[in-house]
């Protein structure tokens, strides 16, 4: 560590010590109109403070600002007839040109009224149908807000009603589980793109295979989404790539403890519209296994992705993207017998773990105010799980996971601006479900494997909706849709009514209320779990359903601070549980091995209120403080409401940064930043000592189901760094750290075998990431 905060002082006392000539860099972007995609030419970008930089888009509405010194900036967008936007917290680099996509909605005031204030487009999510419990997620942010390590899942546990944790990234959204949120890339629902993804939770991994250095801004959804998400419970992660400058080529590579990053985009060829844009990492905890838990040593993953954007002159805009990962690891049994403790020491293991994404769009202007998106895509997930037991000399199967689902997506819609007060748009997708899946474990632990799955085959889920937004006067906004999907192997549909209204009490003043009724299909695994004379246990499994209720308060208090209230109700049904137990499946986490037969009667229901006060960043300061009160309660198979697994009762969060201008010419940046959290403690099921001790296993009281939890949690998480920029060259030296404050995780209880106790299991991971990159 001491060796760490030396190389920065080295590398800034050289950044310093040096005579360079006041650099520049240039802001680049379109403007269009929010709801027909349609350039708008004449609209005036202003950059704030500079304001004598200032120019106009051209007939297609593409503007540029150069030079412009190093440094942040607001940017102003104004059209005649249309809403202004304002964009803060846009950096200025030297190597990479800044590019901003700009969207405008019309306004309906009358001529002569004189708008004076424009929204913020942080405070507001690019997708203008959801009204409330939405926000945009920033590359910006991504790369400066302490403990999110470049990964948008550890990000967005920052936000308000979003719980966290070091040793995975599972999202939990306002008491649901990870597995209810939707993950979606260029519009494409994908599989659960983290690394080590469902291994030890559904829904949750280790990290985000999409880098900061591809992604663009995404909405990051909470509940009564709109009509056009389907197949989603608690969340939904909307994500975006960015196109590729398409004006020049740049590169940049990352050299870190944890691996390395490579990106690189630019131009197909000199003065085209087209580009690229990729980006490769290379991981291994090799150089961290020291602060890892011992099965963390051998770990090592690696990810692609990428985005081909090729816009033509009259067949409408085309793009080639595509996300791919794979993870490696593994234990070995303890080959000292005298050390065996736990049972995963006489354990070997071996993961295996993909998933891919790979999708072509097309977009095409129909009419005047219309424009239809197709998408052709197909998602690939996998996992290869093998356990064996030592038992004197030989290695006795416990557990088998062979699983792969490849899913064929058509999805198309069509987005039609009526006129001002109108927008319509109305989707269809299909996609097709492959599966191959054989589950086995030994029951006894020393018998032979049973086999509870066992299954190829095909499947469909169909999926439609339609939603209208309707812009009733300048303070009134209606909102109305519908969504419907139908699951061919079962025959199981559902109707789902998505409504909201939103009114603007007083300038910086808003209202909005929201109302949705949503459903998830659930795990394939689970449809296809067969009773021993091989009939299907769970095959007419309903979808998972809720309803959610959601009041907004928006207050924009002065041009850098926002804050946000919102209340809110949600209740469950449908959800699977075992008849008579207290087993239901908004708890569940990682059972892959459940061989009992479900019904679809279970409820649960989550309230609450989340707040946030957030200042952007100004005069290079910013911060941002959230705050949940929530109840997550559930019935299971018995009828008897209790707190969910997740019932943390509060979570609290509070960031900062500050960053300085160094250098003789202020060309060079620090930048501080520091995120502390503060939640709930984790809920547990006790422990029946007597049974365990008796069993030698650990045996939980199921009847007292999470009825004990443990005290809060306290995690902070630091990140530090200093940029050198240089002519058409930068170097950045970070040092980021999760957990500096040594939290320990509880993962559950293990039997001792030693000292023929159960112990708790926790461990205290800090994981700390001294990095240099080089952007060129």
């Amino acid at each position: 560590m001491k060796l760490s905060f030396s190389c920065l002082f080295l590398f800034s006392f050289l950044g310093t010590s040096f005579l360079v000539e006041a650099q520049s860099g240039t802001v680049r972007g379109v403007v269009q109109d929010n709801a027909s995609g349609k350039p708008l030419a004449f609209a005036t970008v202003v950059l704030v403070p500079s304001a004598a930089r200032a120019t106009t888009t051209d007939s297609a509405g593409n503007f540029v600002l150069a030079p412009v010194p190093l440094g942040r900036y607001e940017v102003q967008v104004s059209h005649t007839g249309y809403e202004p936007a304002l964009f803060k917290e846009v950096v200025v680099s030297a190597v990479k040109e800044t590019f901003l996509e700009v969207v405008l909605e019309e306004s309906v005031r009358p001529m002569e009224e004189v708008v004076v204030t424009a929204p913020v487009h942080k405070a507001v999510p690019l997708n203008k149908m959801a009204l409330a419990s939405a926000r945009t997620l920033s590359v910006e942010e991504a790369r400066r807000f302490a403990g999110g390590f470049d990964d948008p899942a550890r990000l967005a546990s920052s936000f308000a009603g979003v719980g966290s944790n070091v040793g995975h990234n599972g999202i939990v959204v306002r008491g649901n589980a990870p597995k209810f949120l939707q993950w979606k890339l260029e519009e494409v629902e994908i599989p659960n793109p983290n690394h080590f993804a469902d291994v030890t939770g559904f829904g949750g991994g280790g990290l985000t295979a999409l880098s900061s250095q591809v992604l663009g801004n995404s909405d990051f959804l909470t509940g009564a989404f709109p009509a056009e998400y389907g197949n989603a419970l608690s969340g939904v992660f909307d994500m975006k790539l960015r196109n590729g400058n398409n004006q020049r080529p740049e590169s940049a590579v990352q050299l870190g403890l944890i691996g390395v990053d490579v990106a690189s985009e630019g131009p197909f060829r000199k003065g085209a519209r087209s580009s690229y844009l990729f980006n490769y990492r290379y991981s291994t905890l090799a150089l961290l296994s020291s602060l890892m838990p011992e099965e963390a040593a051998g770990t090592r993953y690696q990810d692609l992705s990428f985005k081909l954007h090729v816009p033509t002159k009259k067949g409408g805009t085309f793009s080639l993207w595509g996300l791919g990962l794979e993870d490696r690891s593994g234990q070995s049994p303890e080959a000292d017998t005298a050390k065996w403790r736990y049972r995963q020491d006489k354990e070997r293991q071996d993961v295996k773990q993909f998933m891919g994404a790979l999708g072509l769009g097309h977009k095409i202007s129909l009419g005047r105010d219309g424009f239809l998106k197709t998408t052709l895509a197909a998602t690939v997930s996998g996992l290869d799980l093998h356990t064996e037991r030592r038992s004197g000399e030989k290695l006795l199967p416990q557990n088998v996971i062979q699983k792969t689902n490849t899913n064929l997506v058509w999805s198309s819609y069509y987005n039609k601006k009526f006129s001002a007060r109108h927008t319509h748009k109305t989707g269809i997708q299909a996609t097709g479900l492959l599966y191959h899946m054989l589950l086995q474990e030994a029951q006894p632990a020393a018998g032979p494997l049973q086999t509870f799955t066992d299954e190829d085959g095909f499947s469909t889920l169909l999926s439609a909706y339609s939603h209208s937004a309707f812009q009733l006067s300048d303070k009134w906004l209606l909102q109305a849709g519908i969504y419907t999907q139908y699951f061919t192997r079962n025959g199981r549909s559902s109707i789902e009514p998505r409504l909201g209204a939103r009114w603007q009490v007083a300038p910086k003043h808003t209202l909005a209320l929201a109302y949705g009724l949503h459903s998830r299909l659930e795990l394939l695994n689970y449809y296809f779990t067969r009773a021993a004379d091989g009939t299907f246990l769970n095959k007419d499994l309903d979808f998972t359903r809720a309803r959610h209720l959601v009041l907004s308060y928006n207050w924009n208090a002065g041009n850098n601070f926002h804050v946000r209230a919102e209340p809110y109700f949600q209740q469950l049904y449908h959800v699977p549980v075992i008849a008579d137990s207290t087993y239901s499946f908004l708890n569940l986490q990682a059972d892959w091995f459940l061989h009992q037969p479900l019904q679809s009667t279970g409820r649960g229901k989550n309230y609450g209120i989340d707040v946030t006060l957030e200042k952007f960043m100004s005069k290079g300061f910013y911060f941002m403080v959230t705050g949940s009160l929530f109840q997550a309660r559930y019935a299971g198979g018995d009828g008897v409401w209790r707190n969910t697994r997740f019932n943390r009762n509060f979570l609290s969060n509070f960031l900062m940064g500050k960053e300085w201008m160094a250098g003789r010419g202020g060309q060079n940046v620090w930048n501080a930043n520091l995120r502390v959290s503060y939640q709930g403690g984790d809920r547990y099921t006790p422990v029946n000592y007597e049974r365990s001790f008796a069993q030698q296993e650990v045996v939980y009281r199921e009847e007292e189901a999470f009825s004990k939890k443990l005290p809060p949690a306290l995690l902070g998480h630091v990140t530090l760094s200093y940029k050198v920029n240089r002519e058409r060259v930068a170097h950045e030296f970070a040092l980021k750290v999760l957990n500096v404050t040594g939290y320990r995780e509880y993962y559950g209880h293990r039997y001792n075998y030693k000292t023929q106790t159960v112990d708790e299991n926790r461990e205290r991971l800090m994981v700390p990431n001294v990095s240099y990159k080089i952007e060129f």
